[in-house]
């Protein structure tokens, strides 16, 4: 059972692996919500994520028996990484099942820690079929990533730190996979501070504990389609599910284009590098309809490999007009180049990349189209840089944006 004296144990036990994530005020999500916003920084663990806390106390509890046999987990990467750590700190055998798409720098970081890696099936589901198979085969325990008490304690440790630096917290965000860190802090809020509102996060793509809440029950996803991969989950806890019940207040579900917008708040104005589950909670700040509240955003995790990185950040300054890509028709004659290049660079436009198509029309002196990706300050620099075109009689359209 989740108890305050359970509780209380799991934040002595997991200090002897974790470090110190005091709360970081934001003063640009304050600023841009009317509230006043701290950020839990999980990103910094040593494991770059909350998740050792969970695998750390539940290897404390187990029998000389269970350690013996060795451990076995499923994993996107974050509780891969955790329960790698707990093994090797007890001396224990760790095999993990991850899915085929798990970023590398998880997989790698996992088999760092002494852990053997079996990659299969394409999302968490899948590789969780596969741990529980071979735990049968060769004995091993398993760790459930969320659905065991045990881990969603640990996961809790969370709140008790957040209370002890914030004790009259009024809101707190947390994201949501299957449902072990919701539990943990939303149960543990709770019986710190009735009033205190906890608010879960899901990717629209992954929304399995919404539409379990809808039903009243555990259901299924047919599919799961997110770049917030920590969270991909088909089945959330059946375990933990009355947890949630009784304890989240309210659920927020966020598209992927704003946890994209998110990474580049973070990057821009906090210097940090977290990951698009980790995110969950700073997307969804702006949908709450509240004010002059204390509110808490935890960043779950920051294990995010650069070629994810990179497309994230490409993506992120094309949706906020940064970057955009515009198609004039042109007289295929010489100084016509040089003439747009001139208009643009008087507005101020950096010019990325030029594409120059001959072919666009039959009569090559009537018109040659050319491609321009340029960079920008935003939606206004952007719009002034078209007007300018427009004025030169270059008649431009916003084409779609390829880096």
């Amino acid at each position: 059972m989740l108890t305050l004296d359970s509780f209380e144990e799991a934040s002595e036990i997991v200090k002897k692996v974790t470090l110190e994530t005091k709360l970081i005020y934001s003063a640009y999500l304050s600023e841009q919500t009317g509230n006043r916003v701290y950020l839990k920084p999980e990103n910094m663990q040593m494991t770059g994520a909350y998740k050792l806390r969970g695998a750390y106390y539940k290897a404390s509890t187990l029998t000389e028996e269970e350690r013996a046999a060795g451990v076995i987990t499923a994993s996107a990467g974050n509780h891969a990484q955790g329960v790698a750590y707990a093994a090797r700190e007890f001396n224990m055998k760790a095999v993990i099942v991850m899915p085929t798409t798990t970023p590398l720098i998880k997989v790698n970081r996992t088999k760092s820690y002494g852990a053997e890696v079996v990659l299969y099936g394409d999302v968490y589901d899948d590789a969780y079929n596969k741990a529980v198979e071979l735990a049968e085969q060769e004995g091993y325990t398993f760790i459930h990533p969320f659905d065991d008490e045990a881990v969603a304690t640990g996961q809790g440790t969370i709140a008790m730190e957040i209370f002890k630096e914030l004790p009259l917290v009024d809101y707190i965000l947390v994201p949501i996979g299957g449902g072990g860190l919701a539990t943990g802090v939303s149960t543990l809020a709770k019986l710190l501070n009735p009033k205190i509102k906890v608010i879960g996060v899901e990717p629209v793509g992954a929304a399995c504990m919404s539409e379990s809440l809808k039903a009243g029950k555990v259901i299924t996803l047919k599919s799961v389609n997110t770049i917030a991969d920590g969270t991909a989950v088909k089945t959330p806890g059946k375990k933990i599910f009355p947890y949630i019940k009784d304890n989240i207040d309210a659920i927020i579900t966020v598209p992927d284009e704003d946890i994209i917008v998110s990474f580049l708040d973070m990057v821009e104005n906090h210097k940090m590098i977290v990951e698009n589950s980790g995110l969950l909670t700073v997307a969804a700040i702006k949908q709450l309809d509240v004010k002059d509240k204390k509110i808490v955003a935890i960043l779950s995790g920051g294990n995010m490999d650069v070629i994810t990185m990179s497309s994230v950040v490409q993506q992120g300054l094309i949706m906020r007009d940064r970057i955009f890509t515009v198609s004039v028709l042109l007289p295929d004659k010489p100084g016509e180049l040089s003439a747009v290049a001139d208009t643009i660079a008087k507005q101020d436009g950096n010019v990325i990349k030029l594409e120059h198509n001959q072919f666009v029309s039959t009569n090559r002196n009537a018109a040659v189209e050319l491609r321009i990706t340029l960079e920008a300050f935003g939606t206004e620099h952007k719009n002034l840089i078209m007007q300018a075109l427009e004025k030169g009689g270059y008649r431009p359209k916003i084409v779609r944006t390829s880096i």
